[in-house]
């Protein structure tokens, strides 16, 4: 089953209401003592925390997004629960992270929010939906018509030549081995570009991470492949990629193919990294970093 245009605006609204809803409560949880367990799960800190924010945030959008599995036949991909395989079976899937950014929340920082995506079996995203619950933004994009923040559509902006270059990433890269070399790099790519200089700033939270640079061309996100259990899951992309594709803005990874979606075998997207730019230019540029990384510094 193929979902026409007026079925994905069905579902968007179900998304948008849903990620406000629970947003909306886990803005009412802010700076509340909260009880934090630990996952099995990945490598790092920020993907092994959980807390019943998490539990409750999941319950909300599923009571909302749950009677769409049926009547559109979807499968359903989020962080809280076991991935049950439907995601390789049926047409599309809901990807959800009922609260990206957990370690942000915990620490009471910028950096959490609601994800919702709607991919395709093949790895295409149909629809993307985040809320931000510090803020009250919410970002919204359905295939083939742009993207919008807070019903206002969104375009792509211009680099500030008065700006500093930023990659802007999460705080597992303060430890990498290429950490040093990168900001070498960044500051060639600066001089390159007319910029003043380059910056590397540490976020928790991949989505708003993302999310904060669909309006700043002079900052970008990316991560390197890893071989570890890290660098982010489907839930961490599924939504942003949309939104990035529909502004015309670029979401791949790190070699400049089309992220994997729906990776079979793993959630994981450490595999081939991620970069995120709203200034095309420089994703050429920031590939190519990599790759002279790759001959100069070595794998990892």
């Amino acid at each position: 089953m193929t979902l026409s245009r007026s079925q994905l605006h069905a579902l968007a609204d179900l998304a948008t209401k849903a990620a406000q809803e629970a947003g909306d409560y886990i803005a009412t949880r802010r700076s509340s003592q909260v009880h934090v367990q630990h996952k099995a799960v990945g490598n790092s800190l920020a993907s092994q925390v959980v807390t019943e924010v998490d539990h409750r945030s999941q319950a909300i959008l599923l009571q909302q997004l749950a009677p769409s599995l049926r009547a559109f036949n979807l499968a359903l991909l989020t962080e809280e629960t076991p991935d049950d395989g439907g995601r390789l079976e049926k047409p599309a899937f809901w990807c959800l992270d009922p609260m990206d950014g957990t370690l942000a929340f915990i620490q009471d920082s910028l950096g959490f929010s609601v994800s919702i995506g709607l991919v395709a079996r093949d790895g295409e995203p149909l629809l993307g939906v985040v809320f931000d619950p510090v803020e009250g933004d919410l970002y919204r994009a359905v295939r083939g018509e742009g993207v919008f923040k807070n019903s206002h559509r969104m375009t792509l902006p211009a680099l500030r030549r008065d700006q500093p270059l930023v990659l802007r990433t999460d705080l597992s890269f303060r430890t990498h081995p290429w950490v040093e070399q990168t900001q070498r790099q960044l500051h060639s790519l600066a001089e390159e570009l007319g910029l003043p200089g380059a910056e590397i700033e540490y976020r928790v939270g991949a989505v708003m991470n993302a999310c904060k640079i669909l309006g700043e061309a002079n900052v970008c996100y990316f991560k390197y492949p890893r071989t570890s259990e890290s660098g982010g899951s489907l839930w961490d992309y599924a939504a942003t990629a949309c939104l990035f594709r529909e502004l015309g803005a670029v979401a791949c990874d790190i070699r400049g193919n089309a992220l994997d979606l729906n990776r079979a075998g793993s959630t994981f997207m450490n595999h081939a990294g991620i970069l995120y730019t709203s200034y095309p230019p420089l994703a050429d540029k920031i590939i190519g970093l990599y790759q002279h990384l790759m001959i100069t510094a070595g794998a990892e």
